[in-house]
């Protein structure tokens, strides 16, 4: 796992961040605790760098972004996650969110269908010895092993994906951004049996839409 190494500068800004983060509520100081180990400036862009302590979200290229950290915070959060769980996180992208997820859980299996963000984010996880990661640069859940205690989707929806609900183990879950009225809703499912209870609503955003294929 990760240990800090980086600047006492950047360190103090990131520390800034997780106590905005506390007093908004955003996520349990498990959670917190987690983000404030994880350098996010290492996940973006030299030239962004300054604003990756920023609660905003950032470009990653290929059209694609880096979520807002009190998104990643929440959508984390309500997880649940205990330490001992698999999850399977759709759309790598920069790989920060899935750090957290490592710190968080035994084992994490990351989808990236694009091959240059893959590569990017598996090099820099790996870097900073993330062993419990699996990288599969796919789309296919074909090429998924197995279920899941959680999933959590870093794209927007329109419909729910029924190949995704059939990869939670009962009594899992799902995060996921679904389209509401203005942006998306991000949704909390529970898997009972063949029954998917709509848990919750944990929050509004704009994500990229989740495209297959």
């Amino acid at each position: 796992m990760y240990h800090n190494t980086d600047g006492n500068i950047m360190k103090h800004i990131r520390e800034e961040l997780i106590m905005g983060l506390r007093r908004e509520r955003a996520a349990s100081d498990r959670v917190l605790h987690v983000m404030n180990r994880i350098p996010r400036h290492l996940f973006v862009s030299e030239a962004l760098r300054f604003k990756a302590y920023n609660d905003i979200s950032l470009p990653i290229g290929f059209g694609q972004t880096i979520s807002k950290p009190s998104i990643i915070a929440r959508m984390v959060h309500a997880l649940d996650l205990r330490g001992n769980e698999r999850v399977l996180e759709i759309g790598t992208g920069s790989g920060y969110q899935t750090a957290i997820l490592a710190e968080s859980a035994a084992a994490v299996v990351t989808m990236e269908r694009i091959g240059d963000l893959h590569d990017r984010a598996k090099k820099r996880l790996i870097a900073l010895k993330y062993s419990n990661v699996q990288f599969l640069c796919t789309d296919d859940f074909n090429d998924v092993p197995g279920l899941f205690h959680s999933i959590i989707v870093s794209a927007g929806v329109e419909t729910l994906p029924g190949e995704i609900f059939n990869k939670i183990a009962d009594g899992g879950n799902l995060v996921i951004p679904v389209q509401g009225r203005s942006g998306h809703d991000i949704k909390k499912f529970i898997k009972t049996r063949d029954e998917y209870i709509d848990s919750d609503c944990i929050g509004e955003a704009t994500f990229v839409p989740y495209i297959k294929g």
